[in-house]
């Protein structure tokens, strides 16, 4: 059964007359920083990779709205996420952007790190700023910082393997996000 859109209103309705189980599949550093209160966290890939068990835990729903940061991620895997659903599955629209478009309520943890992805843009972004400046300024044998950094982007894109991501999982003020 295909998902059908619910714009937040109509799924705030829905999730208060205990019509609806909100599920979140942004990744639980996303989740972490920023959610939807009573919304259950099932990442993404553990929904595609585990669709029989992430089903079990979405049984005995009467239906399930899912949502993203924007709705983007939520369209496009939406073929797989109402193959999880046991029930009448929606797709908030717009996802948490949506929802706080609509002027309705979000929890924020501000002492939880950015999400992961923001910390890799902010570290290559500030790599290649910074090896292109001493290129120009200093030496040319600068400009294979940026050089590097952009095969290493180009890398993890085609393998999924990212390393910068990699290594700063393991920095101090990502240490207890990861461990939860």
């Amino acid at each position: 059964m295909p998902l059908q859109p619910l714009d937040a209103l109509a799924a705030r309705r829905l999730i208060d007359t205990g019509g609806a189980l909100l599920v979140d599949v942004r990744a639980p550093d996303e989740h972490a920083r920023e959610r939807i209160a009573g919304a259950l966290s099932v990442p993404l890939e553990q929904l595609r990779g585990e669709a029989q068990a992430a089903g079990a835990r979405l049984a005995g729903a009467p239906a399930v709205i899912f949502h993203c940061r924007s709705g983007q991620r939520t369209a496009m895997h939406a073929q797989a996420l109402a193959g999880c659903a046991p029930c009448q599955a929606y797709v908030l629209e717009g996802g948490l952007d949506g929802w706080k478009r609509a002027g309705l309520p979000v929890l924020r943890d501000t002492s939880q790190p950015l999400e992961l992805q923001r910390q890799v843009q902010i570290a290559a972004g500030s790599l290649v700023a910074l090896g292109t400046a001493l290129g120009a300024g200093v030496s040319p044998w600068f400009l294979l910082l940026p050089g590097f950094v952009g095969c290493g982007l180009v890398f993890a894109g085609v393998s999924g393997f990212c390393g910068m991501a990699r290594l700063l999982v393991r920095m101090p003020w990502n240490r207890s996000a990861a461990a939860a």
